[in-house]
């Protein structure tokens, strides 16, 4: 189901730097912005997802669009952004209505460790590791994410929905809502293969 995304813009999310609380809508009163909504902060799987998002953000930036990262709590923050994993801004909400609005679901302890042993998790936590992303076990690990692409003045683009810790929206599909994937650049450090990596092991994805 589509989100409401005027009930979505009445959503406020707090600045992780300097603590400024603003409503979502503020995000695309006067440009385009995608808004990424991770899992954990110290989660690999959002880290990869967020250091590949950080390759495309030059694109965005070029052509306005505003890159918005937002977390379920301030919890590992720090070591996210000292870590230099994301090329935008970051906020977090201050409950999780937020997040049940836009439909994200909740894992169990025993979904969310089986979930780590689909091939999908299995892959990432491997290009993870290859990248040297770390994470750690702070925070809640039974939310999911997702993003939303929102043009200007509110018109929603698109709203993905996490199945699973590893599932993301491909650099591609959010150049594509933009009708910029001609800009795409696939060769870059975020997206090749990391053959040397270590063989991953699921249960650890931090």
């Amino acid at each position: 189901m589509a989100a409401n995304i005027t009930e979505i813009g009445s959503q406020k999310v707090r600045h992780l730097v300097n603590g400024e609380v603003v409503e979502l809508k503020s995000f695309w009163e006067n440009q385009n912005v995608a808004i990424v909504f991770f899992r954990r902060w110290g989660c690999m799987l959002c880290r990869l997802w967020a250091k590949e998002l950080s390759e495309i953000a030059p694109v965005l930036k070029k052509h306005n669009i505003k890159l918005v990262g937002i977390g379920v709590e301030e919890a590992g923050s720090k070591d996210f952004i000292n870590g230099k994993y994301f090329d935008g801004e970051l906020y977090y909400v201050d409950n999780l209505s937020t997040y049940q609005l836009l439909g994200f679901k909740r894992f169990n302890v025993v979904s969310i460790i089986s979930s780590l042993f689909w091939k999908q998790s299995r892959d990432a936590i491997f290009k993870g590791r290859g990248m040297g992303l770390g994470g750690d076990y702070k925070g809640d690990w039974g939310q999911t994410g997702g993003a939303l692409l929102v043009g200007k003045g509110g018109n929603l683009l698109r709203q993905f929905v996490q199945t699973g810790p590893a599932d993301h929206l491909s650099n591609l599909e959010i150049l594509k809502n933009f009708g910029l994937e001609n800009e795409y650049k696939p060769e870059t450090m975020a997206n090749k293969k990391h053959e040397e990596a270590e063989c991953a092991v699921p249960a650890t994805e931090g």
